[in-house]
Order: structure tokens, then C-alpha cells, then sequence
């Protein structure tokens, strides 16, 4: 008896089902459609066993799989290397077309580009889509064709490119949701995957929280940011959607989105950039690396209170403030002189929203290395963001309860080490 031929829509960073350009495709196919994700063990095996990220994959996951029980689908979920998870599903199913959402990342496109390989050696057809960006690496360029280096320009020319096609399409997936295959996959737990919960969880965003942006977002006191990045990272939110919505209403806010989308160009154009120097000139300075020094930046115990503030939240909720972010970072690569790859590898490890293209391009942007950098001489001084964006205090007391017992001397004077980062760059940088 023949197998019933079907495609495949394989999740990755777009955990949703309504305005998704893949599975929008994959749906309008003939063929029944399989929804897949692969927990991949080449990322899971290097995160801790309770990875907040993980548990908040499995749950997005489970709410797609709770969507489709009501359309008789289910979602199947698989675990291990990709490569080896192709090789049993073709043994499986008779797959026609295997439908996905593109990702930039350099590790996603080689993964990507093995995927499609070996699916085209079985003659299935692979078909890749836009979905996590507006615009993608080809799309807005200089005029010469090479990429933007900074971000001014690039802004422009996205906001050119978009005001001649707004609003951006929006897929109706919901219309097609009947075509899943038919399917009662069992959907395993956490602790069968391999993991387990964390007290640490993503917040549901708000996009009400930022009817003020422009006037709120440097006081994080205040809290009314949008909490909208772990969304946008792992994709339960459309940014089609979001990129809407923010032209109508936020400026400011669609100039962030903007940024996103600079650095991911910037990584793929540039993917020297996540273990080295956007700017190799750079590549001379002597670090002092200190380790009790890091540990101490880690922990929160500084004797700055933004910064110590900053790294307790971080610590304890897997979220930093955008403002207080610049803070922490500039006080690492210039008053400590650590070496910014150590802070994005601790970021890397501890936000909730981390992204490599975003991570890489902040931090090199706050040690001065990056494409657009602030220059080397710029070194915030985190008394005086203190006065300026906490002026009372609400926030560091939130997060320092000892604050006014007594708090620590600060563990290096900020005139000392502003001289003195500015003479290490200037000693540094290559001519």
C-alpha cells in the first residue's frame, strides 16, 4: 500500500501560525502538510539543562500543537542532529516539498544549505522564504550594489523601499489551516527533550506599554518598554505585523526595528564580526582581561549602581533595560578594558532575547570596534547616566536592596579609568 505524499513545513524562528510566509506557501501546496521542529542537539548540547530559552520554545510549541489538535493535526516534534532527523524522515513519509522560513545566522545558512542539498540528492523539492525580515541582505543596498556599513543611510533606504510598498503584505494563513495532515503525534515534555523548567520566564508583550517610547525609553524605572524581543527572536510575533503597526504609530519604535535589521545584514555580509573586530584597526588594543575584574561586573558588585543594577536584573529575570544595556557594556570594554567578546558571550548566555546579529553588533557598537560605532573616546560615566535616567533611585533600589545600607566604594575611579581606556585605544589602534 502507497504512502500519502506530503509536504513539510519545518518551524525554526517563527513559532506561530497566522501571518507565517512559509507555512502561508506550504499550506497553498497540494500536498497535506506535516508541521515539524527539530530540537537540534548541535545548539541544545551547549545550554545549560535549564535554559529559560528552551522551556519558552517548548511552550510556544505546545500552543501550536494545542491549535492544530482542533484542525486534527498535530505537531511533530523531533530530537537530535538535523542532518540525521532528514535521513529518518525520508524513511518515513513520502515527502514531495519541504517549505521553511529563511534564517541568516552563519550556522542556519550552512545548516540550511546541507538541508537543501540532501533533499535535492532525493529529488524533494526545498523551498526557502522571507519571513523574519522586511527586507532582506539583497534588498537594500548601496548604490554600487555593496552593502551599508552604517546605519543612517541604511535607514533611509529601507524607509524609501517601504514607503513604496506599505503596508507589507500579511499572509492569511488562518483561511488554509485545514490543509495540516491528518495526525495525533505525541508531544513530549520538557524533561523528555532533555531539559527542565526555569523560574526565569518571557513575558507576554505589550505594545500598549509604548504609546510614549520616545519620551520613556531611557527610564528604566518607568518599565514601559515593549518586552517584544524574545517574541521577535523566536518568532510568535509577525514583524510584517509589527513593522505595520510601528509606521502608523511610532516612529522611534520602527527606528529600532530598523537597527534589528541592520545588524542582521551586517552579519551576513560581515560574519568576521562574531569573533572578530568589524574594524580590524581595532585588533591592537591590550586588553586587560581581568578575571576577578569580570566576575565582579558578572555578579553585580561594581559599587556603580547602574551598572550593578543592570547586571542583577540580567541575572535574575533574563531582561536588561535598552538604555542601562549601554551602560553595563561601555563600563566593561573601557573603565575594566575586558575584551567585549566576554560581555556578548554573558549576554549570549543570560538574555532571553538574544540574538547573535544584535548581540555582536551592540556590544562591538559600545567598545567602539563595530561598524558605526560610538568612538573609542566616548565613555559614558555611569554616575552621571544615574542622575540623568534614575534620578530617584526607584530602579537600582529595586534591584540593589542594600543600596542604602551602606553600598560599596566603586571598584575603579571613573576619571582613572576613562584616561585610561582612551590611552590604551590610542596606543592600540593599528595605522
Amino acid at each position: 500500500m502507497s504512502r500519502q505524499e506530503v509536504s513539510l513545513f519545518w518551524f525554526r524562528r517563527d513559532l506561530r501560525l497566522e501571518d507565517n510566509a512559509g507555512l502561508y506557501f506550504a499550506l497553498e501546496s497540494k500536498y497535506p502538510v506535516i508541521p515539524l521542529f527539530i530540537f537540534d542537539e548541535d545548539i541544545l548540547d551547549s545550554l545549560p539543562k535549564n535554559d529559560a530559552r528552551v522551556g519558552f520554545i517548548h511552550e510556544c510549541l505546545s500552543n501550536i500543537n494545542i491549535n492544530l489538535n482542533t484542525f486534527g493535526s498535530s505537531l511533530l516534534i523531533k530530537k537530535g542532529k538535523t542532518q540525521e532527523i532528514w535521513k529518518q524522515l525520508i524513511e518515513e513519509y513520502t515527502i514531495k516539498a519541504v517549505f521553511y522560513n529563511k534564517d541568516y545566522e552563519p550556522y542556519a545558512i550552512s545548516r540550511d544549505l546541507a538541508v537543501a542539498e540532501f533533499l535535492a540528492s532525493k529529488n524533494i523539492a526545498s523551498f526557502p522564504y522571507k519571513d523574519q525580515v522586511i527586507f532582506e541582505e539583497l534588498e537594500i543596498t548601496k548604490a554600487d550594489g555593496l552593502p551599508y556599513t552604517v546605519y543612517t543611510p541604511y535607514k533611509n533606504k529601507w524607509l524609501e523601499k517601504y514607503t513604496l510598498n506599505k503596508p507589507v503584505k500579511e499572509y492569511n494563513c488562518e483561511v488554509l489551516l485545514s490543509n495540516f495532515y491528518k495526525s495525533d503525534y505525541i508531544f513530549p515534555t520538557l524533561e523528555q527533550i532533555g531539559f527542565e523548567e526555569n523560574t526565569i520566564k518571557v513575558k507576554p508583550h505589550n505594545l500598549t506599554q509604548i504609546s510614549n517610547y520616545q519620551e520613556t525609553r531611557d527610564f528604566p524605572a518607568m518599565d514601559t518598554t515593549s518586552y517584544l524581543s524574545p517574541h521577535l527572536r523566536f518568532g510568535t510575533v509577525s514583524i510584517r505585523k509589527l513593522v505595520n503597526w510601528a509606521a502608523n504609530k511610532n516612529q522611534v519604535f520602527l527606528s529600532e526595528l530598523i537597527w534589528r535589521e541592520f545588524f542582521m545584514q551586517i552579519l551576513f555580509y560581515f560574519p568576521k564580526v562574531v569573533s572578530h573586530n568589524f574594524k580590524s584597526a581595532y585588533d591592537g588594543i591590550q586588553w586587560r582581561n581581568n578575571e576577578d575584574d569580570f566576575k565582579r561586573w558578572c555578579t553585580g558588585t561594581t559599587g556603580y549602581p547602574m551598572v550593578d543594577a543592570g547586571m542583577r536584573q540580567l541575572n535574575e529575570t533574563g531582561y536588561m533595560h535598552n538604555r542601562v544595556r549601554m551602560v553595563v557594556a561601555s563600563f566593561l570594554c573601557k573603565h575594566l578594558l575586558i575584551n567585549w567578546q566576554w560581555g556578548e558571550a554573558y549576554f549570549a548566555e543570560k538574555l532571553l532575547d538574544y540574538e547573535l546579529s544584535a548581540n555582536v553588533g551592540n556590544w562591538q557598537w559600545a567598545a567602539g570596534t563595530g561598524c558605526d560605532a560610538a568612538p573609542y573616546f566616548r565613555v559614558f560615566n555611569p554616575e552621571i547616566q544615574l542622575k540623568k535616567f534614575d534620578e530617584k533611585g526607584i530602579y537600582i533600589r529595586k534591584w540593589i536592596p542594600e543600596f542604602d545600607l551602606g553600598y560599596g566604594e566603586p571598584m575603579v575611579e571613573h576619571a582613572f579609568a576613562r584616561d585610561r581606556a582612551i590611552a590604551t585605544y590610542k596606543a592600540g589602534i593599528l595605522k
